[in-house]
């Protein structure tokens, strides 16, 4: 069994940005957040741009970055079932 972490898609209010990061199984219905970022918007913003430039600047020395994983989907919680 491997563990994937996720971001948990998270309602933002006009004062902070929730970042959950969700440790998750392979067949557990229940995950656990393993850390959680309380930003305001101007933190979350400058969050995204020091990691836009450095994902940049990285890609220019080292070429593009693959993604050697399938598309990890944002964590909504369990899914109901009928």
């Amino acid at each position: 069994r491997q563990r994937q972490m996720c971001i948990r898609d998270r309602t933002h209010s006009p004062s902070e940005f929730i970042l959950d990061f969700i440790a998750v199984m392979p067949g557990v219905p229940k995950a656990k957040v393993a850390k959680r970022m309380i930003l305001t918007p101007d933190h979350a913003k400058r969050l995204m741009n020091a990691l836009q430039d450095n994902v940049s600047k990285y890609e220019a020395e080292h070429g593009a970055i693959q993604n050697k994983t399938k598309d990890i989907p944002l964590y909504r919680g369990p899914q109901a079932e009928a």
